[in-house]
């Protein structure tokens, strides 16, 4: 009687030990692919945040010559996306060099051309300055590159409740902010005004319903800053 009782309890114990086992291997499994996600989104912002000489060679280099500096970059960028596209051996190589690790998988699909958000900086690049002053124009590229590096970066570290999707309220305060703060450095050359604080709102909601607005976050972002500054300002 007492040996079926030992039995019993060794069974019992047993399956508890590797239930536990099974558990913490998919916890660790979890945090591997939390950790591997997290360090992809660091390498995306990090490039976003080395542009910030963009917005920099706006301001301080004249009007003419940076929208057709621009338009050369984003030029070469088409050609070697689309040769990317289309398996040209030298674009892959490049492109790949270049962007494969910091790639969105929606950006590695190749049953048909999708354009990489660099196309749409350097769109956002050419379009800013042609449509705003100079100053204004380096305002919305400093925000775009700042506060979506920062919203994703705060969103996929510290974000648990759900706005919109994937879009988290975490992650959308922090877009909101640091939209705020980037203004606010602004201050010497372009005053906070109520104008500054409905373009921050209008900004982060393009950013939280860019599926809505069909237009990739790296344009309508700086283009939303740019139009509402400019028009209440």
């Amino acid at each position: 009687m007492l040996s079926r009782i030992v039995k019993k309890i060794k069974k019992v114990t047993n399956r508890k030990y590797y239930s536990m086992d099974w558990l913490n291997k998919v916890v660790e499994r979890y945090r591997n692919r939390t950790n591997k996600s997290f360090r992809q989104e660091v390498s995306r912002k990090l490039i976003h945040l080395s542009s910030l000489w963009i917005p920099a060679f706006i301001y301080f280099v004249p009007q003419n010559i940076s929208i057709t500096f621009f338009t050369f970059v984003l030029a070469g960028d088409a050609i070697l996306e689309y040769g990317n596209y289309k398996r040209w051996r030298w674009a892959r190589r490049t492109f790949g060099a270049l962007f494969y690790r910091t790639l969105r998988s929606k950006e590695l699909v190749h049953d048909h051309f999708q354009a990489t958000g660099s196309l749409y900086v350097l769109s956002a690049a050419i379009l800013c300055p042609l449509m705003f002053s100079q100053t204004v124009a380096a305002i919305a590229l400093t925000v775009m590159l700042t506060s979506d590096a920062c919203a994703a970066l705060f969103g996929k570290a510290f974000g648990t409740r759900k706005l919109y999707k994937k879009k988290s309220l975490e992650g959308t305060v922090a877009f909101f902010l640091c939209t705020l703060l980037v203004l606010m450095l602004y201050t010497p050359i372009y005053p906070v005004t109520y104008a500054s604080i409905i373009a921050a709102l209008l900004a982060t909601f393009a950013e939280m319903y860019e599926d809505k607005l069909e237009i990739d976050d790296n344009l309508s972002v700086p283009l939303i800053i740019g139009i509402v500054l400019t028009l209440l300002n």
